[in-house]
């Protein structure tokens, strides 16, 4: 058997550029919910990067939204599980009212429009801690936010 060449890690600001590129121009991940006895809860879902949260939006009744509603809090993983962006952060249940008319349409653009469907309302995450990961070689040092703040140095 071969061994396989160990691969370098990509440095902090390439992972750092990678995770805005993704935030950006990707428009699907999961997003992971959940509350005490109730377990995990996993569901696809798109996204709209506005420079400071991950606007989506889903069932008004969803198991979701009765996760998001008792833990505001989730996580979404954007790639895939070789090459894997991870955002955590706080949740807040927006209204389809509420809405900035710009983002409503750029959501609507990358997915259904939660304004001409009753029933839906958008979900705003708010990252506080973005890790980006591509192998078991960049497991450390994966974190590149942290309490919502872009990191210059390696804390992971």
């Amino acid at each position: 058997m071969t061994p396989q060449p160990t691969l370098a890690p990509r440095p902090l600001a390439e992972r750092r550029d990678v995770a805005a590129q993704r935030l950006a121009t990707y428009h699907r991940l999961w997003l992971a919910t959940g509350r005490d006895g109730h377990g995990a809860h996993l569901i696809p879902v798109s996204f709209v990067w506005t420079g400071e949260h991950l606007v989506m939006a889903t069932f008004e009744r969803s198991r979701t939204m009765a996760n998001l509603r008792a833990h505001p809090r989730s996580r979404a993983a954007i790639g895939d599980t070789d090459d894997v962006v991870t955002v955590d952060g706080d949740v807040a249940i927006v209204d389809v009212a509420e809405v900035d008319p710009a983002t409503a349409g750029r959501y609507a653009q990358v997915s259904h429009d939660p304004r001409r469907m009753p029933g839906f309302l958008y979900l705003y995450l708010r990252p506080d801690r973005v890790q980006v990961w591509n192998g078991f070689h960049e497991f450390g040092g994966r974190t590149v936010m942290l309490d919502g703040s872009w990191l210059d140095e390696p804390v992971d």
